[in-house]
């Protein structure tokens, strides 16, 4: 690994534990597990985490909002429940992830719509019965 790989690396790192509080333990950590495609993890941390999270230019709330968005319109409601929690710590409130739900149907669709509404209950803990 080169030392511009070890500083991307560290960089995502520290976006990643800013995102998602109390999730990692300090220091260098391996997230490998020694399974099928395990550098994919490895991969994000430095392409998606520090390359992207990292850079400036917008807020890491704005950037939540805009994820948000982007993965309702995929259908990505695994993903999309992990970006919930983030952008609740990104500062976002329930009521404004609640709007980009809302906002995506028009634009995405009804169905990706409400697959991402029973996403963010699961994700905040809210589900009902027959979701």
């Amino acid at each position: 690994m080169t030392t511009k790989d070890t500083d991307l690396r560290t960089e995502g790192l520290a976006a990643m534990r800013a995102a998602l509080p109390g999730v990692f333990p300090e220091g260098d950590i391996d997230l490998r597990d020694g399974q099928l495609g395990e550098d994919l993890v490895e991969i994000g941390l430095v392409s998606v985490w520090a390359q992207l999270w990292g850079r400036e230019g917008l807020t890491p709330r704005d950037r939540s909002l805009v994820t948000l968005g982007i993965l309702i319109a995929l259908g990505s409601e695994t993903e999309f429940g992990h970006h919930v929690r983030i952008g609740l710590t990104n500062g976002l409130t329930k009521d404004e992830i609640a709007e980009v739900i809302y906002h995506a149907s028009g634009y995405a669709g009804f169905p990706r719509a409400t697959a991402a509404r029973t996403a963010a209950r699961a994700a905040l803990g809210e589900s009902t019965p027959g979701e």
